[in-house]
């Protein structure tokens, strides 16, 4: 890729500020969009790109936006999910703190297409930083009259807030932030309802992601075709930011193209495993995604060849582990994070993260049997389905998938022990 798109303005000085974002054509779509495009005119543009939701679900966004009813009763409402919650994601954060007018101006397109006049963007507690860019990016924008009443003096109102969340992962899934936003509980909803019909305060609600919002502007300034062709060939869906950890030589966010190997990513631009060793794992979409052997990193990396190989692309998060990993110690922090966070609505997740993450711990310490192996993947196989929201399959993905594609290492490490 020559140019960036979505990371254009990372690195660059006081890149938050309007002045700087303006400078690098920020707010042009947003005032094409208002003048010279109708409300169905935008979401066709976005159902054109490809765009799909980059938070994790990978739902197309202008299909999302074209279930909200055009004529409501109850108040419309857009909430950006800021929480990045999933270990190993990072990508919304760079967005936040780098170029936060690109979310204010995605927004703002966002809700003018869907006849939305209130947004929230609801952000983890712990980004603080995140926090004070929106909110300063959302000041200067009210100040210039791109957001309030009348915009541009094209009759449209829009007010945006800010809200911070409480460092719990579990309201990064859509309806338990929802609950949070309300000041309830942060709990999953049952559905149907679905959040377009019944979301925020019982009115029809959009719910989409930092990068997701933040892609919006170029897919108008530039048209669905272009956003689409950005993407590898016969996949499209634009581009996407990538976040790579672990056992890299150059670890951080990349912005490539959907679709672009994974040993590309890997070896090509986060600079191949440190120290020249072997590599032995990948997660390829934040850590509920299932962990993929070293003969499986030649998929593309999007949401369809990922799922054909049993696994996800997720939040686009790579965590790379080298040949001296010790997988059963990696499995110990991920089961515990999961049973720390599942918020106990379901019995199926609340007791069955507990149960998965009891078993590798006694495995860990060296008392652990064969056996134990076959009753995580049975705990885990129960989980699945049988919950409310995701967070009861996201524990599994890495349970099932670390004992079925390594149990020799685990198995060996069970006899060593």
């Amino acid at each position: 890729m020559a140019e960036p798109i979505l990371s254009r303005n990372f690195g660059k000085k006081d890149s938050h500020t309007l002045q700087v974002y303006v400078e690098g054509g920020g707010y042009e779509a947003m005032k094409k969009a208002l003048k010279e495009m109708k409300p169905e005119q935008i979401i066709q543009e976005v159902d054109k790109s490809g765009l799909k939701g980059r938070g994790g679900a990978g739902f197309p966004v202008g299909k999302k936006w074209s279930f909200i009813p055009k004529e409501s009763p109850k108040p419309k409402y857009l909430v950006i999910n800021a929480d990045e919650g999933e270990p190993g994601t990072f990508k919304d954060r760079q967005i936040m703190e780098q170029d936060p007018h690109a979310v204010v101006e995605g927004a703002i397109i966002t809700c003018f297409a869907v006849g939305i006049h209130w947004a929230g963007i609801y952000v983890r507690g712990e980004y603080v930083k995140s926090i004070e860019r929106l909110e300063g990016a959302i000041e200067e924008a009210y100040a210039k009259g791109y957001l309030g009443k009348n915009i541009l003096e094209t009759g449209f109102d829009l007010d945006i807030v800010v809200h911070r969340g409480a460092g719990a992962y579990i309201c990064g899934e859509e309806t338990a932030l929802l609950e949070s936003f309300e000041g309830k509980k942060g709990q999953p909803r049952k559905k149907p309802p679905f959040p377009a019909i019944v979301g925020l305060f019982q009115g029809p609600t959009v719910i989409n992601n930092i990068e997701s919002t933040a892609s919006i502007p170029h897919i108008i300034k530039n048209g669905g075709e272009w956003w689409n062709n950005l993407g590898a060939p016969g996949i499209g869906g634009g581009v996407r930011l990538f976040s790579v950890s672990g056992h890299v030589k150059k670890p951080g966010v990349y912005e490539l193209p959907m679709g672009i190997p994974l040993r590309e990513i890997i070896y090509t631009h986060a600079g191949g495993i440190r120290g020249d060793k072997k590599l032995k794992a990948v997660i390829p979409g934040g850590s509920s995604a299932p962990v993929l052997k070293p003969e499986e990193i030649d998929v593309p990396m999007e949401f369809v060849s990922l799922a054909k190989i049993g696994s996800m692309a997720g939040s686009g998060a790579v965590i790379v582990m080298d040949e001296d990993t010790n997988l059963v110690q990696v499995l110990r922090v991920l089961l515990n994070f999961y049973a720390h966070e599942s918020c106990g609505k379901c019995t199926p997740c609340r007791e069955g993260t507990g149960w998965m993450a009891k078993i590798i711990e006694r495995i860990e310490k060296g008392e652990g049997q064969s056996e134990d192996l076959d009753t995580i993947v049975s705990i885990a196989n129960g989980i699945r389905t049988r919950t409310l929201c995701p967070l009861g399959d996201a524990a599994i993905g890495p349970a099932i998938s670390f004992v079925t594609k390594f149990r020799q290492e685990f198995e060996d490490y069970i006899k060593r022990h």
